[in-house]
């Protein structure tokens, strides 16, 4: 059995919105309303609604909104019934299910589980760490401690030890989990034999938290010689490398306050940098920088975020394939839309923890503060490839740096970079700002989704290509998700208009799961609150949640509204009702002439209504303007 709907409610309204949405960054009232920036997009001015009333939330930059559940269900990364149980969590409110009475923990769900094997695994690999005996153990500690990790950091950042040798496996089991949901957590491996395995052995343990500071998974150093040198858990149904960061949960609150997040690719070195002060830092899982990773920085870094490269080759490597991050979202152009992404190459080959350890955390900091924007960074690297001594190094120069302009090539800023590299290659302005434009924008590569025409190649169908609708069609759409909007807002207008919803013939698919939900909600709960119509239509509808939240203009009369809409639309349908009976008219030959008659009459005086219904629908708009 699913949550109750009196346990949803009750967590529904033990929920505080306003508060909630308002732990992402500053709110603001304007009159009943609250605003703040969008938690989902990078912007600098808000444009995200709080309706404290309604308990709603709707973002008119991005088009996200929805409920409470909807906010914490997009933010967190949960399923629904994880979203209610994490605010009944938060609201010290005990739900029950079915589920529940099987024993303990095992009513939270099958995430549940597995963070729950996770945070056991990471208690058990810390108290090897700090209190095992062993010599292994002791190797562990010794090599953190050479690392610059000791004192109090292995249990602020909960580090620990794995022996090997199914020491995690039994420990496990002997607290109640089973050997499939050890496998799915990824701490524990099938062998050979057909014998369940503990996955890490005789390596230092890093725990690796979601955003809100629960172990999900792991990082294993291996300690002396063995390979890998570094062994990350595989992909579960808890962690996705392309999306988790190591130490956002410690960081987020940093970059909120400073504006900027800082991006490596070490665990000890995030450490390191936390340590000595630079607080707003991750690093990525055993992947490059994905632009699933710029969103979710971009929510907590409003300013900037700052890719921190190594200084060896492997980090050259790494800010060569940076630059592929380079699109219009880095353009003035793109508004509110911006995303400011920063970079820097540390010096003398040093990785963070080793350049904090030669030259202190205040140094960083001020490399950090120094960083270039990826497209002067970018530029740089390529016309430093190149000997602008002479010609021919100026020529290849010049074509190299116009390179990393090319998917922006038609920006006003990519003409001002394409100035800038004209005046340090000694080339003609007018020449550089010629080739720019006849440059072909590259093909955009997201590791995280196949290219479009790959999909071919693999038997993964295109999608369809959308045609804009004629302006009566859009027209139409829009009036449909209004009336829903309103309804939404007003459930007795709902109530009100209960059969005119059921009966408008809509246009837009979207709106008829909406619609139905609506209806069948009230049924059940006409006094049912606008966040819980909302709640109910998400469910049915993914899209709904975006245009019910929109709310409608201050200076309508919310009644008057609702009835013109419901009389647009109905005209509307009325409008191709005898359309199609005209049509059926064209073809006399298919129908006996007294059906004929019929027909002819049964339009007339449909057209007849209608014309009547359209101007009296006008005079009344006219009179209410």
């Amino acid at each position: 059995m699913a949550i109750s709907d009196e346990d949803i409610q009750k967590v529904r309204e033990a929920s505080d919105l306003v508060a909630i949405m308002g732990e992402t960054g500053p709110v603001k009232q304007r009159g009943r309303d609250f605003w703040l920036c969008c938690p989902f997009h990078n912007e600098k001015t808000p444009s995200c609604k709080i309706d404290p009333a309604l308990q709603l939330w709707h973002c008119f930059g991005c088009g996200e909104g929805g409920d409470v559940f909807a906010f914490i269900m997009k933010s967190q990364d949960l399923s629904f019934p994880e979203a209610v149980r994490y605010l009944a969590e938060r609201a010290h409110i005990d739900i029950a299910d079915d589920q529940a009475k099987r024993g303990p923990g095992m009513g939270q769900g099958a995430k549940a589980r597995l963070r729950a094997v996770c945070a056991e695994a990471a208690e058990f690999f810390h108290m090897q760490l700090m209190r095992s005996k062993s010599p292994q153990a002791g190797a562990a500690r010794a090599y953190l401690s050479q690392r610059g990790l000791g004192g109090d950091i292995p249990k602020t950042w909960m580090l620990g030890f794995a022996p090997g040798q199914g020491a995690l496996v039994r420990h496990l089991a002997s607290k109640g989990f089973q050997s499939n949901e050890m496998i799915q957590a990824n701490v524990a491996v099938v062998g050979s034999d057909g014998r369940v395995r503990d996955r890490f052995f005789n390596r230092v343990m890093f725990p690796i938290k979601d955003e809100q500071g629960q172990c999900i998974a792991f990082g294993g150093r291996v300690i002396g010689k063995g390979e890998p040198k570094y062994l990350n858990s595989q992909e579960t149904p808890l962690f996705h490398k392309g999306r988790m960061l190591y130490a956002l949960d410690k960081a987020k609150a940093a970059m909120a306050s400073t504006g900027v997040a800082v991006v490596s690719e070490g665990y000890t070195d995030v450490i390191a940098m936390h340590e000595a002060g630079i607080r707003n830092a991750v690093a990525t899982l055993g992947t490059a920088l994905t632009r699933t990773h710029i969103r979710v920085l971009s929510r907590h870094a409003r300013n900037r975020i700052v890719y921190l490269f190594d200084g060896d080759a492997a980090g050259q490597r790494a800010a060569d394939r940076a630059l592929q991050f380079i699109d219009s979202s880095m353009t003035p152009e793109a508004g509110a839309a911006r995303i400011d992404l920063f970079a820097v190459t540390l010096p003398d080959n040093l990785d963070p923890a080793e350049f904090i350890d030669a030259h202190g955390g205040q140094e960083l900091q001020a490399l950090i503060d120094q960083a270039k924007p990826l497209l002067e960074y970018g530029i740089d690297r390529r016309l430093g490839n190149w000997d602008l001594s002479r010609a021919e190094g100026r020529s290849g120069a010049v074509a190299d740096a116009l390179s990393v302009l090319a998917p922006i090539k038609d920006s006003l800023l990519a003409k001002d970079y394409a100035r800038q590299i004209a005046s340090r290659a000694r080339a003609d302005e007018k020449d550089v700002l010629e080739r720019l434009a006849a440059l072909k924008p590259p093909r955009v590569f997201d590791a995280e989704a196949p290219a479009a025409d790959d999909r071919a190649d693999h038997g993964v169908p295109a999608p369809p290509v959308r045609r804009r609708l004629p302006q009566s069609e859009m027209n139409r759409r829009r009036f449909e998700r209004q009336l829903l909007a309103l309804c939404a807002a007003r459930t007795d207008l709902a109530l009100v208009h209960a059969d005119a919803l059921a009966s408008v013939q809509w246009h837009d698919p979207a709106c008829v799961a909406v619609s139905a939900s609506m209806l069948d909600t009230l049924a059940d709960d006409p006094a049912a609150s606008p966040a819980a119509i909302v709640g109910a239509a998400s469910m049915a509808e993914p899209r709904a949640a975006g245009f019910l939240t929109r709310g409608v203009p201050e200076s309508a009369v919310p009644e008057d509204l609702a009835a013109f809409l419901v009389e647009e639309l109905s005209i509307g349908d009325a409008e191709e009702a005898v359309a199609a009976m005209r049509a059926q008219m064209s073809a006399p030959a298919t129908m006996s002439p007294e059906d004929y008659e019929l027909l002819f009459e049964a339009v007339a005086a449909m057209q007849r209504e209608l014309t009547a219904r359209k101007r009296a629908h006008a005079e009344s708009a006219a009179s209410s303007r």
